[in-house]
């Protein structure tokens, strides 16, 4: 077996650069934006979430095989006009233990960093996804909050090594959409419901205990910063947060941004706007503005029009510091070919993208 230490050892001691990457992106001086260094040019993130193809596969279960799938569609996502690519790794399939990494994956994952390099795409790397529950591994399940913290910390210690020094990161995502329980969880309850037969809520913990769940959160964001910084400094790190994270009345995650942002460079929410409701969606947006960059990192026009989406992001403005919609392999001219009402909806967004993305230039 190859130890823990052996693994983030080669990591550590690879390639700390590539002469494709494009500049490193900092927060800007003012705490609003980004900018490029050494330049101090602004950056916008406009960019995708890379979460799954047609048929619901993530990438893991394509990349060792259909390399030539992602490589088309990145250079598909660039030609819309996105500057950055969201990629959602699995914890399953970068740990084979709760010390091992999966070195055959890290390796891919640098082939991924040289990819976007070419395709002048910047990467959000978001990690220690569980969406497919029946791709979890069982003992991983088994883990105390402890345990789990600390196998969650030796992920993010084996891919931001893997990655370190690589400017075309544009961050690293702690998780996606992280909850803190009200009370407690069945034993091995990790996830959330099913949404499209993917988890993407996550708890951090199963046992509230006596502890203010914001408590729970920040040490939890705490810890796994932390990780990612010791072997990768100069990164941004974020994490991304429901809509229902403000402190408010009725569901909420636990993670509060006032609580957790300390511990981060810019805030990450998933916002969907409503149809006629778009006063209330950029209320809700206001809430994340706690003196950092806030990202709108998922966005979509699952309950409202693309035409009204295209309203919220103008009316938006300088209160998001950068955007990201979905895409998943279909190339606009595949998708006029259909006569399906789903893929005219994904055809109007990714219309409103590349317009977007036009306008920017």
């Amino acid at each position: 077996m190859v130890c823990f230490t052996s693994l983030v050892t080669l990591a550590l001691v690879a390639p700390l650069a590539s002469a494709s990457d494009p500049p490193r992106v900092v927060v800007s001086k003012d705490g609003k934006g980004f900018v490029r260094t050494p330049g101090g040019e602004a950056f916008r993130p406009w960019g995708f979430n890379y979460d799954h193809d047609p048929t619901g596969r993530l990438i893991e279960d394509y990349w060792a095989d259909e390399w030539d799938r992602v490589e088309r569609d990145f250079k598909s996502m660039a030609g819309l006009g996105a500057n950055v690519v969201r990629v959602h790794l699995q914890f399953g399939r970068f740990m084979t233990g709760a010390e091992t990494p999966d070195a055959r994956n890290l390796e891919r994952l640098g082939k991924l960093l040289d990819l976007a390099a070419r395709e002048r795409l910047y990467l959000n790397l978001t990690g220690l996804g569980c969406y497919h529950k029946a791709d979890v591994p069982a003992w991983y399940d088994r883990l105390d909050e402890a345990e789990r913290w600390a196998a969650q910390a030796r992920f993010w210690t084996a891919v931001a090594g893997r990655c370190k020094g690589r400017s075309v990161v544009f961050c690293y995502d702690l998780m996606n959409e992280p909850v803190v329980p009200g009370g407690r969880r069945a034993a091995g309850d990790w996830l959330g419901p099913a949404f499209g037969g993917k988890h993407f809520v996550q708890f951090v913990s199963l046992d509230q205990k006596d502890r203010p769940r914001p408590d729970v959160a920040r040490a939890w964001t705490k810890h796994l910063t932390a990780a990612v910084r010791a072997a990768d400094p100069d990164a941004l790190v974020t994490v991304g947060l429901v809509d229902w994270s403000l402190d408010r009345k009725g569901l909420t995650s636990g993670f509060v941004p006032a609580r957790v942002a300390p511990e981060l460079d810019f805030v990450s929410v998933h916002l969907y706007p409503e149809a006629g409701k778009l006063d209330d969606a950029l209320k809700t947006l206001d809430g994340f503005d706690v003196g950092k960059p806030v990202v709108v990192e998922e966005t979509f026009p699952l309950r409202c029009s693309p035409a009204e989406l295209g309203r919220f992001v103008e009316r938006a403005g300088p209160r998001a510091a950068g955007w990201f919609g979905f895409y998943w392999g279909q190339p606009p001219a595949e998708l006029r070919r259909s006569r399906e009402i789903k893929d005219a909806l994904i055809l109007g967004w990714l219309e409103l993208f590349e317009r977007v993305a036009r306008s920017k230039k």
